[in-house]
């Protein structure tokens, strides 16, 4: 099965890479719903013996680290300029991608509530209407001050809770993730595409542009925290550390030793 679901890909290198990882992902998926901890849970179904997917084997997870392919400046520039003001649901969304690394969900169920304005920062946390992803879901992301400052005049107008504005009411009774704000992400993926943010999720590109920035600047750890993420070795996985020399800037605390000679004076 999982032979034949690659060998659609054809010759093609990229298509068939996507599609090793495709099966790798559904196969993880599927194998997890018989995992022990599950299992035991079960009073009245009878499972097969052996439990399906026993035995198989996957593939290490193959995650590509993340390059970027476009200027987040002139992005930016761009989305102030033809968004802010006629499609401000696709501008609030954009910069909560870009500028603080939110994901899909996080963007659609954001309520005001979760704006610390005083400390400078937005605290993701479970709603009414929106799980975590997971524990480390649930996180206090720094945002500039400029940020805030869009975010406060808008909040001077919402007409109700959520910060992206949608006449869609939210479902709490479905075990899948469904969008409020649907219509006004789809936008917004429309422009990202023409304006040379491709791939299969251009909103999800926003994110891991915003993780590179904050991994380059501050290292993993750090990305870690502000994306969320469970494990640092997702983290690792997807960037690569700053390329900054890793020196904590001690070393003039120390004296020469009188018996060292410089290498200077050495070859004199």
């Amino acid at each position: 099965m999982r032979e034949a679901f690659i060998a659609r890909a054809a010759n093609d290198p990229v298509r068939r890479r996507s599609a090793e990882i495709s099966a790798t992902s559904f196969l993880r998926r599927a194998r997890s719903l018989f995992a022990p901890r599950l299992i035991e849970h079960l009073e009245s179904v009878r499972l097969p013996d052996p439990i399906p997917f026993t035995g198989i084997k996957l593939e290490r997870r193959k995650s590509p680290r993340y390059q970027s392919t476009f200027n987040v400046a002139q992005l930016i520039e761009d989305a102030k300029s033809e968004l802010a003001e006629p499609e401000s649901e696709q501008f609030k969304i954009f910069v909560l991608a870009i500028m603080a690394g939110l994901r899909r969900n996080e963007i659609d169920k954001a309520e005001w509530g979760w704006f610390n304005w005083d400390a400078g920062k937005i605290q993701v946390a479970p709603t009414r209407y929106f799980r975590t992803k997971s524990e480390e879901s649930a996180r206090s992301v720094w945002v500039p001050p400029e940020v805030l400052e869009i975010f406060r005049g808008y909040r001077a107008r919402a007409t109700g809770p959520f910060v992206i504005e949608s006449s869609v009411e939210p479902v709490t009774n479905k075990l899948y993730d469904t969008y409020r704000a649907g219509e006004a992400i789809s936008g917004l993926i429309a422009w990202l595409r023409s304006k040379g943010v491709n791939g299969t999720k251009p909103l999800h590109t926003l994110r891991k542009e915003y993780g590179s920035l904050i991994c380059s600047g501050f290292g993993l750890f750090a990305a870690k925290q502000m994306l969320g993420h469970a494990d640092i070795t997702t983290t690792a996985e997807h960037y690569l550390e700053s390329k900054e020399k890793p020196m904590i800037g001690l070393g003039a605390l120390l004296k020469e030793p009188q018996n060292v000679i410089p290498l200077e004076a050495a070859s004199a």
